[in-house]
């Protein structure tokens, strides 16, 4: 663990007033089930805060920006510059798994390069930001360090979630909604591993795991639309 966190203060613009907020954001709930200390917290309430805010910047930012485009491009164009593999990049560019605080388990793990952990801390951060330097602080620095998602997309297009091109697939098939069903839960209680499975009309099409429920929903319908290509 990097604990020198002046680096990460410089590639965000930002000097945190209460480190305390910084190390907070930094830190995994898997710090919680095994660190020795009582009442230690980990950054999930910060990740809640940091997640709405986001979505509300990005909105406001492709709204006024962008007048022409239709309320479902809006949210088409919002969804891939803050879904996961968005933020993932956002948080790998700040270098900022090398600062996690982890429990050994997770360590062991590979929780540093998890991408689930580092989107999380990419919100996170941005949650604290909020708290320790007010709103304003908090708008220009989540434009800033999302600015380069947001060029990549309208330069690449948008990236349609595998799970709507995957129901637009069985519609045009004719066939029913893609049904989706937990199979099977592993890991620690703090970050359990889903096994999920899509069925269409009653016919099995794909398995996909994820640390959340909606990551594993995606690679299912990854593997889902994979199969019908290969059957086509």
């Amino acid at each position: 663990m990097n604990t020198d966190i002046e680096p990460l203060e410089n590639v965000l613009g930002v000097k945190f007033r209460d480190d305390k907020l910084l190390s907070l954001a930094l830190t995994h709930p898997s710090m919680t089930h095994e660190d020795l200390r009582p009442n230690i917290e980990s950054n999930q309430r910060l990740e809640f805060l940091g997640d709405a805010f986001i979505g509300l910047v990005i909105a406001h930012e492709i709204y006024i920006n962008y007048p022409s485009l239709t309320e479902g491009e809006l949210t088409e164009l919002r969804s891939s510059v803050v879904r996961r593999e968005a933020l993932e990049r956002v948080g790998n560019a700040l270098g900022l798994g090398s600062y996690f605080r982890l429990g050994q388990g997770e360590e062991r793990n590979g929780g540093r390069s998890r991408s689930s952990n580092i989107a999380a801390g990419v919100e996170a951060l941005i949650g604290a930001i909020i708290i320790d330097q007010g709103i304003e602080i908090a708008w220009s620095t989540t434009i800033r360090i999302l600015r380069p998602e947001l060029e990549r997309v309208l330069k690449e297009g948008v990236a349609k979630d595998p799970k709507s091109l995957l129901q637009e697939i069985t519609q045009r098939d004719k066939k029913g909604f893609p049904q989706y069903s937990i199979v099977n839960e592993s890991g620690p209680e703090h970050q359990p591993l889903f096994t999920v499975q899509v069925m269409v009309d009653n016919v099995y099409m794909g398995t996909g795991k994820g640390y959340r429920k909606i990551d594993a929903e995606r690679a299912a319908a990854v593997e889902a639309i994979s199969h019908i290509d290969d059957m086509n």
